[in-house]
Protein backbone atom coordinates (compact mmCIF):
# COMPACT_ATOMS: atom_id res chain seq x y z
CA UNK A 1 0.00 0.00 0.00
CA UNK A 2 3.10 2.63 0.95
CA UNK A 3 4.54 1.33 -2.49
CA UNK A 4 0.97 2.59 -4.04
CA UNK A 5 1.03 6.05 -2.57
CA UNK A 6 4.30 6.89 -3.12
CA UNK A 7 4.01 6.15 -6.81
CA UNK A 8 0.84 7.96 -7.02
CA UNK A 9 2.51 11.01 -5.26
CA UNK A 10 5.62 10.77 -8.18
CA UNK A 11 3.22 10.49 -10.94
CA UNK A 12 0.76 13.64 -9.49
CA UNK A 13 4.22 15.51 -8.71
CA UNK A 14 4.91 15.07 -12.72
CA UNK A 15 1.89 15.69 -13.84
CA UNK A 16 1.54 19.16 -11.84
CA UNK A 17 5.00 19.66 -13.72
CA UNK A 18 4.51 19.15 -17.12
CA UNK A 19 0.89 21.01 -16.61
CA UNK A 20 2.90 24.21 -15.21
CA UNK A 21 5.39 24.22 -17.99
CA UNK A 22 2.63 24.44 -20.82
CA UNK A 23 0.44 26.88 -18.90
CA UNK A 24 3.49 29.21 -18.63
CA UNK A 25 4.89 29.01 -21.93
CA UNK A 26 1.41 29.24 -23.43
CA UNK A 27 0.48 32.67 -21.52
CA UNK A 28 3.61 34.29 -22.47
CA UNK A 29 2.69 33.58 -25.93
CA UNK A 30 -0.84 34.78 -25.56
CA UNK A 31 -0.28 38.15 -26.74
CA UNK A 32 2.46 41.34 -25.50
CA UNK A 33 2.61 42.54 -22.13
CA UNK A 34 3.39 46.08 -23.14
CA UNK A 35 0.72 46.18 -26.00
CA UNK A 36 -0.85 49.28 -23.79
CA UNK A 37 2.24 51.38 -23.43
CA UNK A 38 3.14 51.06 -27.07
CA UNK A 39 0.09 52.43 -27.65
CA UNK A 40 0.21 55.29 -24.62
CA UNK A 41 0.83 58.83 -25.79
CA UNK A 42 2.76 59.48 -22.47
CA UNK A 43 5.79 61.61 -22.45
CA UNK A 44 7.63 58.58 -20.25
CA UNK A 45 6.40 55.85 -22.15
CA UNK A 46 9.61 54.21 -23.19
CA UNK A 47 11.06 54.66 -19.05
CA UNK A 48 7.26 52.97 -18.19
CA UNK A 49 8.14 50.10 -20.99
CA UNK A 50 11.77 49.66 -19.64
CA UNK A 51 10.24 50.00 -16.08
CA UNK A 52 7.72 46.79 -17.02
CA UNK A 53 10.07 44.73 -19.01
CA UNK A 54 12.77 44.91 -15.92
CA UNK A 55 9.65 43.79 -13.53
CA UNK A 56 8.96 40.96 -15.37
CA UNK A 57 12.31 40.05 -16.52
CA UNK A 58 11.48 40.60 -20.33
CA UNK A 59 14.85 40.76 -21.49
CA UNK A 60 15.61 37.52 -19.60
CA UNK A 61 15.13 33.71 -22.00
CA UNK A 62 11.68 32.31 -21.75
CA UNK A 63 13.01 29.00 -19.70
CA UNK A 64 14.94 31.28 -17.64
CA UNK A 65 11.73 32.80 -16.38
CA UNK A 66 10.22 29.84 -16.36
CA UNK A 67 12.81 28.07 -14.03
CA UNK A 68 12.98 30.99 -11.91
CA UNK A 69 9.14 30.89 -11.14
CA UNK A 70 9.69 26.95 -10.64
CA UNK A 71 12.61 27.51 -7.84
CA UNK A 72 10.05 29.80 -6.42
CA UNK A 73 7.03 27.91 -6.49
CA UNK A 74 8.81 24.65 -5.54
CA UNK A 75 9.75 26.69 -1.94
CA UNK A 76 6.15 25.83 -1.14
CA UNK A 77 6.97 22.26 0.07
CA UNK A 78 8.88 23.81 2.71
CA UNK A 79 6.07 26.62 3.18
CA UNK A 80 7.88 29.63 1.70
CA UNK A 81 6.78 30.44 -1.84
CA UNK A 82 8.19 32.87 -3.51
CA UNK A 83 5.73 33.70 -6.90
CA UNK A 84 7.25 36.63 -7.76
CA UNK A 85 5.07 39.52 -8.83
CA UNK A 86 2.88 41.20 -11.23
CA UNK A 87 3.27 43.75 -13.72
CA UNK A 88 2.62 46.29 -11.18
CA UNK A 89 4.73 45.42 -8.36
CA UNK A 90 2.12 43.67 -6.39
CA UNK A 91 3.22 40.32 -4.54
CA UNK A 92 1.12 37.21 -5.97
CA UNK A 93 1.92 35.77 -2.76
CA UNK A 94 -0.81 38.22 -1.09
CA UNK A 95 -3.18 38.29 -4.11
CA UNK A 96 -3.09 34.77 -4.11
CA UNK A 97 -3.99 34.29 -0.21
CA UNK A 98 -6.94 36.66 -0.51
CA UNK A 99 -7.92 35.08 -4.13
CA UNK A 100 -7.89 31.51 -2.78
CA UNK A 101 -9.57 32.36 0.18
CA UNK A 102 -12.92 34.19 -1.16
CA UNK A 103 -12.72 31.42 -4.06
CA UNK A 104 -12.06 28.41 -1.53
CA UNK A 105 -15.21 29.93 0.77
CA UNK A 106 -17.58 29.11 -2.57
CA UNK A 107 -16.76 26.06 -3.77
CA UNK A 108 -16.39 24.77 -0.51
CA UNK A 109 -19.85 25.47 0.96
CA UNK A 110 -21.13 24.13 -2.75
CA UNK A 111 -19.67 21.08 -2.42
CA UNK A 112 -21.13 20.50 0.28
CA UNK A 113 -24.35 21.24 -0.34
CA UNK A 114 -24.65 19.92 -3.36
CA UNK A 115 -23.05 16.62 -1.88
CA UNK A 116 -26.33 16.08 0.81
CA UNK A 117 -28.84 17.22 -1.52
CA UNK A 118 -27.64 15.54 -4.45
CA UNK A 119 -26.71 12.22 -3.39
CA UNK A 120 -29.97 12.35 -1.19
CA UNK A 121 -32.36 12.95 -3.79
CA UNK A 122 -30.73 10.53 -6.46
CA UNK A 123 -31.51 7.42 -3.55
CA UNK A 124 -34.98 8.73 -3.49
CA UNK A 125 -34.95 8.42 -7.73
CA UNK A 126 -33.26 5.07 -7.44
CA UNK A 127 -35.48 4.09 -4.62
CA UNK A 128 -38.35 4.66 -6.44
CA UNK A 129 -37.77 4.22 -10.00
CA UNK A 130 -39.94 5.41 -12.80
CA UNK A 131 -42.38 7.04 -10.10
CA UNK A 132 -43.36 10.89 -10.72
CA UNK A 133 -40.51 11.89 -8.06
CA UNK A 134 -38.11 10.14 -9.89
CA UNK A 135 -39.33 11.24 -13.31
CA UNK A 136 -39.59 15.18 -12.08
CA UNK A 137 -35.88 14.84 -10.42
CA UNK A 138 -34.15 13.43 -14.10
CA UNK A 139 -36.12 16.34 -15.31
CA UNK A 140 -34.77 19.16 -13.15
CA UNK A 141 -31.36 17.32 -13.22
CA UNK A 142 -30.84 17.32 -17.20
CA UNK A 143 -32.53 21.24 -16.91
CA UNK A 144 -29.97 22.15 -14.04
CA UNK A 145 -27.04 20.45 -16.09
CA UNK A 146 -27.25 21.83 -19.05
CA UNK A 147 -28.17 25.62 -17.48
CA UNK A 148 -25.74 28.41 -18.63
CA UNK A 149 -23.69 29.48 -16.10
CA UNK A 150 -23.82 33.20 -17.56
CA UNK A 151 -27.49 32.73 -17.65
CA UNK A 152 -28.23 31.57 -14.44
CA UNK A 153 -26.50 34.14 -12.70
CA UNK A 154 -27.99 36.95 -14.73
CA UNK A 155 -31.73 35.39 -13.73
CA UNK A 156 -30.36 35.18 -9.81
CA UNK A 157 -29.82 38.63 -10.21
CA UNK A 158 -32.44 39.62 -10.86
CA UNK A 159 -35.24 37.63 -9.18
CA UNK A 160 -32.56 36.79 -6.00
CA UNK A 161 -31.09 40.06 -5.39
CA UNK A 162 -32.58 43.29 -6.96
CA UNK A 163 -36.43 42.11 -6.80
CA UNK A 164 -35.64 40.58 -3.74
CA UNK A 165 -34.30 43.61 -1.81
CA UNK A 166 -37.22 45.52 -2.91
CA UNK A 167 -39.65 43.40 -1.37
CA UNK A 168 -38.35 43.07 1.60
CA UNK A 169 -38.97 46.62 1.84
CA UNK A 170 -42.53 45.81 2.54
CA UNK A 171 -43.02 42.24 1.90
CA UNK A 172 -46.90 40.50 1.62
CA UNK A 173 -47.51 37.89 -0.47
CA UNK A 174 -51.06 37.40 -1.98
CA UNK A 175 -53.36 34.03 -1.53
CA UNK A 176 -52.40 33.27 -5.08
CA UNK A 177 -48.98 33.30 -3.75
CA UNK A 178 -49.52 31.06 -1.32
CA UNK A 179 -51.33 28.60 -2.51
CA UNK A 180 -48.69 28.01 -4.94
CA UNK A 181 -46.61 27.71 -2.58
CA UNK A 182 -48.41 25.46 -0.81
CA UNK A 183 -49.12 23.33 -4.27
CA UNK A 184 -45.47 23.23 -4.80
CA UNK A 185 -44.80 21.54 -1.42
CA UNK A 186 -48.11 18.97 -1.55
CA UNK A 187 -46.87 18.04 -5.10
CA UNK A 188 -43.10 17.86 -4.32
CA UNK A 189 -43.99 15.78 -1.05
CA UNK A 190 -46.71 13.46 -3.02
CA UNK A 191 -44.33 12.37 -4.60
CA UNK A 192 -41.70 11.61 -2.74
CA UNK A 193 -43.75 9.92 -0.42
CA UNK A 194 -45.98 7.79 -3.09
CA UNK A 195 -48.14 5.53 -2.01
CA UNK A 196 -51.79 4.29 -3.09
CA UNK A 197 -53.65 6.95 -5.16
CA UNK A 198 -55.75 7.34 -1.87
CA UNK A 199 -52.85 7.66 0.28
CA UNK A 200 -51.24 10.48 -2.37
CA UNK A 201 -54.44 12.38 -2.18
CA UNK A 202 -54.61 12.59 1.37
CA UNK A 203 -51.09 13.42 1.38
CA UNK A 204 -51.60 16.12 -0.94
CA UNK A 205 -54.61 17.30 0.68
CA UNK A 206 -52.88 17.60 4.31
CA UNK A 207 -49.35 19.21 3.16
CA UNK A 208 -51.73 22.18 0.70
CA UNK A 209 -53.53 22.93 3.95
CA UNK A 210 -50.68 22.86 6.61
CA UNK A 211 -48.60 24.61 4.48
CA UNK A 212 -50.92 27.16 3.12
CA UNK A 213 -51.85 27.72 6.56
CA UNK A 214 -48.13 28.20 8.14
CA UNK A 215 -47.64 30.82 5.07
CA UNK A 216 -50.48 33.05 5.43
CA UNK A 217 -49.74 32.63 9.14
CA UNK A 218 -46.05 33.88 8.73
CA UNK A 219 -47.73 36.70 6.30
CA UNK A 220 -49.99 38.63 8.61
CA UNK A 221 -47.30 38.48 11.45
CA UNK A 222 -44.69 40.04 8.66
CA UNK A 223 -42.44 36.85 9.63
CA UNK A 224 -40.24 37.52 6.48
CA UNK A 225 -39.36 40.62 8.29
CA UNK A 226 -39.14 39.57 12.11
CA UNK A 227 -38.56 35.49 11.68
CA UNK A 228 -38.10 32.82 14.39
CA UNK A 229 -38.98 29.54 15.16
CA UNK A 230 -39.91 29.37 18.82
CA UNK A 231 -39.37 26.37 21.07
CA UNK A 232 -42.38 24.70 19.18
CA UNK A 233 -41.11 24.38 15.97
CA UNK A 234 -37.45 23.51 17.75
CA UNK A 235 -39.07 20.46 19.15
CA UNK A 236 -40.59 19.39 15.87
CA UNK A 237 -37.32 19.96 14.38
CA UNK A 238 -35.21 17.50 16.73
CA UNK A 239 -38.25 14.83 16.72
CA UNK A 240 -37.78 14.83 13.26
CA UNK A 241 -34.36 14.30 13.41
CA UNK A 242 -34.91 11.13 15.57
CA UNK A 243 -37.30 10.21 13.37
CA UNK A 244 -34.92 9.98 10.26
CA UNK A 245 -32.10 8.68 12.44
CA UNK A 246 -34.61 5.94 13.55
CA UNK A 247 -35.69 4.92 10.29
CA UNK A 248 -31.88 5.04 8.85
CA UNK A 249 -31.09 2.70 11.43
CA UNK A 250 -33.42 0.58 13.70
CA UNK A 251 -36.56 1.35 12.50
CA UNK A 252 -39.15 3.15 14.58
CA UNK A 253 -40.24 -0.55 16.58
CA UNK A 254 -37.03 0.06 19.01
CA UNK A 255 -38.71 1.37 21.65
CA UNK A 256 -35.83 1.42 23.86
CA UNK A 257 -33.66 3.78 21.34
CA UNK A 258 -36.72 5.86 20.74
CA UNK A 259 -36.95 6.74 23.85
CA UNK A 260 -33.25 7.60 24.50
CA UNK A 261 -33.52 10.13 21.24
CA UNK A 262 -37.04 11.23 23.64
CA UNK A 263 -34.79 12.00 26.54
CA UNK A 264 -31.74 13.41 24.22
CA UNK A 265 -34.78 15.78 23.47
CA UNK A 266 -36.55 16.85 26.64
CA UNK A 267 -32.37 17.18 28.23
CA UNK A 268 -31.56 19.28 24.58
CA UNK A 269 -34.75 21.37 25.29
CA UNK A 270 -33.50 22.23 29.45
CA UNK A 271 -30.15 22.93 27.20
CA UNK A 272 -31.72 25.89 25.58
CA UNK A 273 -32.87 27.54 27.71
CA UNK A 274 -29.80 27.43 30.59
CA UNK A 275 -27.53 28.53 27.93
CA UNK A 276 -29.48 31.21 26.22
CA UNK A 277 -27.39 33.93 28.36
CA UNK A 278 -24.46 32.68 26.13
CA UNK A 279 -26.01 32.06 22.88
CA UNK A 280 -27.71 35.57 22.80
CA UNK A 281 -24.21 37.35 21.45
CA UNK A 282 -21.58 34.66 22.00
CA UNK A 283 -18.11 36.42 22.36
CA UNK A 284 -16.83 33.96 19.18
CA UNK A 285 -17.33 30.95 17.30
CA UNK A 286 -15.62 29.34 20.13
CA UNK A 287 -18.24 28.91 22.79
CA UNK A 288 -21.05 28.06 19.85
CA UNK A 289 -18.69 25.00 19.12
CA UNK A 290 -17.71 24.50 22.48
CA UNK A 291 -21.62 23.76 22.85
CA UNK A 292 -22.08 21.94 19.84
CA UNK A 293 -19.75 19.49 21.22
CA UNK A 294 -21.09 19.34 24.66
CA UNK A 295 -24.02 18.35 23.08
CA UNK A 296 -22.63 15.65 21.22
CA UNK A 297 -21.05 14.30 24.45
CA UNK A 298 -24.08 14.51 26.33
CA UNK A 299 -26.15 12.87 23.90
CA UNK A 300 -24.07 10.08 23.01
CA UNK A 301 -23.52 9.31 27.32
CA UNK A 302 -27.70 8.72 27.24
CA UNK A 303 -27.37 7.18 24.25
CA UNK A 304 -24.70 4.61 25.72
CA UNK A 305 -26.80 4.65 29.13
CA UNK A 306 -29.95 3.58 27.77
CA UNK A 307 -28.53 1.61 24.86
CA UNK A 308 -28.45 -1.55 26.04
CA UNK A 309 -27.05 -4.05 23.41
CA UNK A 310 -27.28 -1.58 21.23
CA UNK A 311 -25.11 0.89 22.04
CA UNK A 312 -23.44 2.15 19.81
CA UNK A 313 -26.52 2.78 17.64
CA UNK A 314 -28.06 4.15 20.53
CA UNK A 315 -24.83 6.68 20.70
CA UNK A 316 -25.19 7.65 16.72
CA UNK A 317 -28.95 8.42 16.95
CA UNK A 318 -29.03 10.42 20.33
CA UNK A 319 -25.76 12.51 19.19
CA UNK A 320 -27.27 13.09 16.05
CA UNK A 321 -30.76 13.92 17.19
CA UNK A 322 -29.24 16.11 19.86
CA UNK A 323 -27.47 17.75 16.82
CA UNK A 324 -30.36 18.31 15.21
CA UNK A 325 -32.18 20.23 18.02
CA UNK A 326 -29.15 22.13 18.17
CA UNK A 327 -28.90 22.87 14.37
CA UNK A 328 -32.73 24.26 14.84
CA UNK A 329 -31.82 26.22 17.82
CA UNK A 330 -28.93 28.06 16.31
CA UNK A 331 -31.43 28.84 13.26
CA UNK A 332 -33.99 30.56 15.55
CA UNK A 333 -31.22 32.02 17.25
CA UNK A 334 -29.56 33.48 13.74
CA UNK A 335 -33.57 34.26 12.30
CA UNK A 336 -33.94 36.22 15.27
CA UNK A 337 -30.98 38.65 14.14
CA UNK A 338 -32.20 38.77 10.64
CA UNK A 339 -34.58 42.35 11.67
CA UNK A 340 -31.49 43.56 13.30
CA UNK A 341 -29.64 43.49 10.18
CA UNK A 342 -32.17 44.94 8.08
CA UNK A 343 -31.99 48.15 10.20
CA UNK A 344 -28.30 48.10 9.22
CA UNK A 345 -28.06 47.67 6.05
CA UNK A 346 -31.20 49.12 4.48
CA UNK A 347 -32.28 48.11 0.57
CA UNK A 348 -29.31 46.45 0.10
CA UNK A 349 -29.16 42.49 1.97
CA UNK A 350 -28.29 40.78 -1.06
CA UNK A 351 -25.96 42.27 -2.72
CA UNK A 352 -25.54 41.35 -6.72
CA UNK A 353 -21.72 42.55 -7.57
CA UNK A 354 -18.88 41.53 -5.42
CA UNK A 355 -17.86 41.20 -1.63
CA UNK A 356 -19.69 44.30 0.02
CA UNK A 357 -20.19 43.41 3.49
CA UNK A 358 -19.52 46.08 5.96
CA UNK A 359 -15.34 46.05 7.65
CA UNK A 360 -15.81 43.97 10.57
CA UNK A 361 -13.57 45.89 12.27
CA UNK A 362 -16.51 48.88 11.85
CA UNK A 363 -19.50 46.25 12.17
CA UNK A 364 -21.22 47.29 15.07
CA UNK A 365 -23.86 44.47 15.17
CA UNK A 366 -24.18 41.43 17.22
CA UNK A 367 -22.40 38.23 16.61
CA UNK A 368 -25.78 36.96 14.76
CA UNK A 369 -26.23 40.04 13.02
CA UNK A 370 -22.03 39.28 11.79
CA UNK A 371 -22.90 35.90 10.48
CA UNK A 372 -25.46 37.97 8.00
CA UNK A 373 -22.83 40.71 7.12
CA UNK A 374 -19.97 37.44 6.21
CA UNK A 375 -22.23 35.34 4.47
CA UNK A 376 -25.25 37.32 2.61
CA UNK A 377 -22.66 37.86 -0.16
CA UNK A 378 -22.01 34.14 -0.87
CA UNK A 379 -25.77 33.21 -1.50
CA UNK A 380 -25.94 34.37 -4.84
CA UNK A 381 -22.80 32.49 -6.29
CA UNK A 382 -23.02 29.76 -4.22
CA UNK A 383 -26.33 28.91 -5.53
CA UNK A 384 -25.06 28.87 -9.42
CA UNK A 385 -22.45 26.53 -8.59
CA UNK A 386 -24.45 24.46 -6.22
CA UNK A 387 -27.55 23.52 -8.60
CA UNK A 388 -25.30 22.61 -11.54
CA UNK A 389 -23.25 20.40 -8.87
CA UNK A 390 -26.60 18.68 -7.26
CA UNK A 391 -27.59 17.48 -11.07
CA UNK A 392 -24.78 15.40 -11.57
CA UNK A 393 -24.37 14.07 -7.93
CA UNK A 394 -27.82 13.16 -8.56
CA UNK A 395 -27.68 11.20 -11.88
CA UNK A 396 -24.39 9.78 -11.11
CA UNK A 397 -26.07 8.79 -7.26
CA UNK A 398 -29.31 7.25 -9.15
CA UNK A 399 -27.12 5.28 -11.65
CA UNK A 400 -24.96 3.80 -9.04
CA UNK A 401 -28.18 2.88 -6.63
CA UNK A 402 -29.77 0.73 -9.23
CA UNK A 403 -26.97 -1.17 -10.09
CA UNK A 404 -26.59 -1.77 -6.64
CA UNK A 405 -29.71 -2.77 -5.68
CA UNK A 406 -29.98 -4.85 -8.87
CA UNK A 407 -26.49 -7.52 -7.46
CA UNK A 408 -26.88 -10.88 -6.39
CA UNK A 409 -26.01 -9.91 -2.52
CA UNK A 410 -28.92 -7.71 -2.33
CA UNK A 411 -31.49 -10.05 -3.68
CA UNK A 412 -30.30 -12.26 -1.36
CA UNK A 413 -30.54 -9.91 1.83
CA UNK A 414 -33.95 -9.40 0.46
CA UNK A 415 -34.95 -13.42 0.69
CA UNK A 416 -33.54 -13.59 4.41
CA UNK A 417 -36.55 -11.09 5.39
CA UNK A 418 -34.66 -8.17 5.61
CA UNK A 419 -36.71 -5.00 5.37
CA UNK A 420 -36.14 -2.28 2.71
CA UNK A 421 -34.56 0.04 5.18
CA UNK A 422 -31.70 -2.37 5.78
CA UNK A 423 -31.27 -3.83 2.44
CA UNK A 424 -31.28 0.08 0.94
CA UNK A 425 -28.71 1.48 4.52
CA UNK A 426 -26.78 -1.06 5.02
CA UNK A 427 -26.06 -2.88 2.03
CA UNK A 428 -27.06 -1.04 -1.01
CA UNK A 429 -26.21 2.22 0.02
CA UNK A 430 -22.29 1.64 1.60
CA UNK A 431 -21.32 -0.06 -1.75
CA UNK A 432 -23.06 2.63 -4.21
CA UNK A 433 -21.20 5.72 -2.64
CA UNK A 434 -18.08 4.12 -3.53
CA UNK A 435 -17.66 5.49 -7.02
CA UNK A 436 -18.81 8.60 -6.13
CA UNK A 437 -15.60 9.06 -4.45
CA UNK A 438 -14.37 9.65 -7.57
CA UNK A 439 -17.17 11.82 -8.84
CA UNK A 440 -16.42 14.62 -5.81
CA UNK A 441 -12.35 14.59 -6.40
CA UNK A 442 -13.21 15.57 -9.93
CA UNK A 443 -16.11 18.01 -9.35
CA UNK A 444 -14.51 20.10 -6.65
CA UNK A 445 -11.49 20.45 -8.77
CA UNK A 446 -13.70 21.50 -11.66
CA UNK A 447 -15.55 23.99 -9.30
CA UNK A 448 -12.54 25.58 -8.34
CA UNK A 449 -11.97 26.01 -12.12
CA UNK A 450 -15.30 26.59 -13.09
CA UNK A 451 -15.61 29.16 -10.93
CA UNK A 452 -13.86 31.85 -12.75
CA UNK A 453 -17.39 32.30 -14.93
CA UNK A 454 -18.90 32.87 -11.90
CA UNK A 455 -16.33 35.25 -10.06
CA UNK A 456 -16.41 37.70 -13.43
CA UNK A 457 -20.78 37.42 -13.96
CA UNK A 458 -21.17 38.47 -9.55
CA UNK A 459 -17.53 40.68 -9.70
CA UNK A 460 -16.55 38.51 -7.19
CA UNK A 461 -12.86 39.08 -6.26
CA UNK A 462 -11.09 35.20 -6.37
CA UNK A 463 -9.00 32.70 -8.13
CA UNK A 464 -11.16 34.15 -11.37
CA UNK A 465 -10.64 37.50 -10.81
CA UNK A 466 -6.98 36.60 -10.90
CA UNK A 467 -6.63 34.08 -13.65
CA UNK A 468 -8.46 36.63 -15.37
CA UNK A 469 -6.70 39.86 -15.11
CA UNK A 470 -3.64 37.48 -15.54
CA UNK A 471 -3.98 36.42 -18.51
CA UNK A 472 -6.07 39.60 -20.31
CA UNK A 473 -2.62 41.27 -19.40
CA UNK A 474 -0.34 38.42 -20.31
CA UNK A 475 0.95 38.82 -16.85
CA UNK A 476 2.05 34.89 -16.34
CA UNK A 477 2.45 34.92 -12.38
CA UNK A 478 -1.15 35.14 -11.60
CA UNK A 479 -1.68 32.88 -14.49
CA UNK A 480 0.41 30.42 -12.58
CA UNK A 481 -0.54 31.67 -9.30
CA UNK A 482 -4.02 30.42 -10.26
CA UNK A 483 -3.26 27.17 -11.35
CA UNK A 484 -0.85 26.29 -8.23
CA UNK A 485 -4.35 25.97 -6.25
CA UNK A 486 -6.27 25.11 -9.10
CA UNK A 487 -4.66 22.41 -10.48
CA UNK A 488 -2.85 21.35 -7.37
CA UNK A 489 -6.47 20.79 -6.08
CA UNK A 490 -7.46 18.71 -8.77
CA UNK A 491 -4.30 16.52 -8.86
CA UNK A 492 -4.23 16.14 -4.94
CA UNK A 493 -8.32 15.32 -4.95
CA UNK A 494 -7.62 12.65 -7.66
CA UNK A 495 -4.83 11.02 -5.76
CA UNK A 496 -6.85 11.23 -2.64
CA UNK A 497 -9.58 9.62 -4.53
CA UNK A 498 -7.36 6.95 -5.96
CA UNK A 499 -5.57 6.31 -2.52
CA UNK A 500 -9.54 6.03 -0.98
CA UNK A 501 -9.94 3.21 -3.84
CA UNK A 502 -7.07 1.21 -2.59
CA UNK A 503 -8.73 0.97 0.45
CA UNK A 504 -11.88 0.04 -0.30
CA UNK A 505 -10.88 -2.09 -3.01
CA UNK A 506 -7.44 -4.00 -2.59
CA UNK A 507 -7.32 -5.15 -6.27
CA UNK A 508 -6.42 -1.74 -7.27
CA UNK A 509 -3.59 -1.39 -5.58
CA UNK A 510 -1.94 -3.30 -8.09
Amino acid sequence: MLQFIIRRIAVSGLILLLGSFVLYVATINSGDPLEDLRESNARNREQLMEARAEIMNLDVPWWQRYLGWLTGASKCLVLQCDLGTTMSGSSVNNMLIQSAGASLRLVTLATFLALFIGITLGILSAIRQYSGFDYGITFLAFLFYSLPVFWAAVLLKEYGAIRFNRWMADPNLSLVMIAAVGLVFAILVTSVLGGPIRRQALTFLVTFLVVFGAVYYFDSVNWWQRPALGLPLIIVGGLVALAFMLVMTVGLQNRKIMYAGLITIAVGIVGYFVTRPLMENPSSWWVVLGLALTTVVVSGAIGWLMGGFERKIAMWVTAMTGLGLGFFAFMDYLLRAWSGFLELTPGRQIATIGDTRIDPARFTGTFWENIYNWGIQLILPTIVLTIISIAAYSRYTRASMLETINQDYIRTARSKGLSDRVVYTKHALRNALIPITTIVAFDFASLLGGAVITETIFGWKGLGAMFAQGLNTVDPNPVMGYYLVAGGAAVMMNMLADIAYAFLDPRIRR
